[in-house]
């Protein structure tokens, strides 16, 4: 099967039709397509089950279910393009957020510091994708998202429209699933002591945050200088990309570890109101965060569909991957061994 270059998206519009040209799936083969939806369901049956978080969880899984409709399978299907989870995807954060603060009635000062948390988060990669949307620059799809159509062709999924539309409505179905689990745990937590797994855990969140943003400085002001001077395709190696290739997703990893870490004593809180086994599963659904998150900086939408470009298209990239640890940032390697 032919792979879409970077940056052009080979989908095609949806016909409900047959077309003989392309594979209908058979009820025997539909589950390579929907298995990927399983975990998300088991986890959005935890959080119902919850006789503490089910209502807040119920309010956030509609409304990511609309964001996402709208925002983003409606434009996939009218366009072939999964580029525009780029947009629903961190305004879904914000909407973790607001759901968290509104809802439930912890402790103001706990409530206010995860809302604002989310909000951050989402609303700073929200923005840049905005920003990607007025400036035209999601015309074409981005190359992590053209990079599936290889993995579609590995599995044997030959209806890309219903592949496409899976995986986009995974990443809502994440958001209303195991991102929301700290959001809403910490947010239904009413004891005013702060415990200091929370200072803990809100530094190391700051701390990510301000790295992955300085990461991203550094990436723009790199790409600024180098279209001053004329030069294209050259590697970014200087400050924090110096010892990380992707240090912006380390940053980000980081981040949500740290609100794991904050999470602990709200989540030992809930003992007493849940049902053992719903608040074992709630502790386990939220350590998927850090699980799913690892993932998907580094090979689904990542390191890895980035790298598979970059090495094809920045001459010097080859030899930057023998010096430079691909994700959590180490002094560069004088020797020439890639991971």
């Amino acid at each position: 099967m032919a792979v879409a270059k970077p940056g052009k998206s080979d989908i095609g519009t949806f016909n409900p039709l047959p077309d003989p040209s392309s594979h209908t799936p058979s009820e025997n083969d539909l589950m390579k397509y929907f298995a990927l939806l399983i975990p998300f369901i088991l986890g959005l049956a935890v959080l119902l089950l919850s006789a503490t978080l089910a209502e807040a969880a119920l309010i956030n899984a509609i409304g990511q279910f609309i964001l996402f409709a709208f925002v983003v399978c409606l434009p996939l299907y009218r366009t072939g393009r999964m580029s525009y989870v780029d947009i629903g995807w961190p305004t879904g954060i914000v909407i973790i957020g607001l759901v968290a603060v509104l809802t439930l009635d912890g402790y103001w000062l706990r409530s206010a510091a995860i809302g604002a948390v989310y909000l951050l988060v989402g609303g700073r990669m929200a923005i840049m994708a905005l920003g990607h949307l007025a400036s035209n620059a999601l015309k074409d799809e981005l190359p992590r998202y053209a990079y599936q159509r290889r993995r579609w062709a590995k599995t044997g999924k030959t209806n890309k429209m219903l592949a496409a539309q899976v995986e986009v409505t995974a990443q809502g179905a994440f958001n209303a699933t195991f991102l929301a689990y700290p959001a809403l745990i910490i947010a239904a937590n009413p004891s005013p002591a702060i415990s200091p797994f929370e200072w803990i855990g809100l530094a190391i969140w700051a701390a990510a945050f301000a790295f992955e943003e300085t990461a991203d400085r550094q990436k723009r002001h790199f790409i600024r200088a180098q279209k001053q001077a004329g030069l294209q395709n050259g590697v970014c190696d200087v400050g924090l990309w110096a010892w990380s290739r992707h240090p912006n997703y380390f940053g980000q990893w980081m981040g949500w570890n740290g609100v794991l870490i904050a999470a602990i004593p709200s989540w030992l809180a809930l003992y007493q109101a849940e049902f053992i086994l719903v608040w074992l599963a709630l502790g386990a659904g939220a350590l998927m965060v850090s699980y799913f998150m690892y993932n998907t900086l580094v090979f689904y939408s990542g390191a890895v569909p980035a790298e598979y470009y970059s090495v094809r298209k920045r001459p010097g990239f080859a030899d930057y991957q023998a010096r430079v640890s691909r994700f959590v940032p180490k002094p560069p390697r004088k020797d020439a061994q890639s991971d």
